[in-house]
């Protein structure tokens, strides 16, 4: 007896179909087709390497009901850079192209940052929570600022610098190594005299090596200044 048997013939479509689902880097990926690429030169970014380019998508559902999601392109891969969002967004790589920051705005006067980093070839969220939740908490837990109570205008920012280690504020960090995080805020409560009363500019230092923050003592300074801001009538 023969026992050869000839294989069934699978259809050429599910065969492709198969092959496709087996292989992640083959995988189709990108935004859904009712999100449109946005024109806008201001939200298109480049790794200093030049291996990875943020996308951002815009979809209108009208109603004023906008959403915005961030893909980062890599060859023919797209990673989306959660979470979507109502407003596109700024973004900044560190030199090595290994971290991404997320400036994201929520509202009028009022920012979040999202920190994103490179593993197995493709950008993922680095921390649980956003960045600036991180900073925020960070604030919230040191004896001098804990008591602070912001109620509007809260925004968390990336202090310009990233990509030179912040020489500019004459220092000498190691490459790659630290963020530096601007908090600011408006209270609801100030006496009858004051126009505005809040926080405006109080720094942080966050360390990509160990996920800690710390307050150098060069911004100890401007930091109290920060905790006194007020624009009086």
């Amino acid at each position: 007896m023969n026992a050869f048997c000839r294989p069934a013939q699978w259809p050429v479509g599910l065969v492709l179909a198969l092959t496709l689902a087996a292989t992640p880097g083959l995988a189709a990926s990108g935004p859904p087709p009712d999100y449109i690429l946005t024109d806008n030169a201001d939200l298109a970014f480049t790794s200093p390497d030049g291996a990875t380019r943020i996308e951002q998508y815009m979809k209108d559902g009208g109603d004023f009901e906008v959403k915005w999601q961030a893909w980062a392109r890599r060859g023919e891969q797209m990673t989306e850079l959660k979470p979507e969002q109502g407003y596109g967004a700024g973004f900044r790589f560190t030199p090595d192209s290994q971290w991404l920051v997320r400036m994201q705005k929520t509202g009028s006067g009022e920012q979040d940052l999202y920190l994103y980093h490179v593993e197995k070839g493709a950008f993922v969220g680095a921390t649980k929570t956003s960045l600036s939740d991180l900073a925020w908490a960070y604030f919230h837990s040191r004896p001098d600022t804990g008591k602070m109570k912001l109620d509007y205008h809260i925004s968390a920012n990336l202090v310009k610098g990233t990509e030179e280690a912040y020489r500019g504020l004459g220092v000498h960090w190691p490459d790659n190594r630290y963020l530096v995080i601007s908090l600011s805020g408006e209270m609801d409560k100030h006496p009858k005299n004051v126009a505005v009363k809040g926080l405006a500019d109080w720094r942080c230092r966050y360390d990509l090596k160990t996920g800690t923050f710390d307050v150098p003592a060069m911004f100890a300074k401007t930091n109290a200044e920060a905790l006194r801001w007020e624009i009086r009538r």
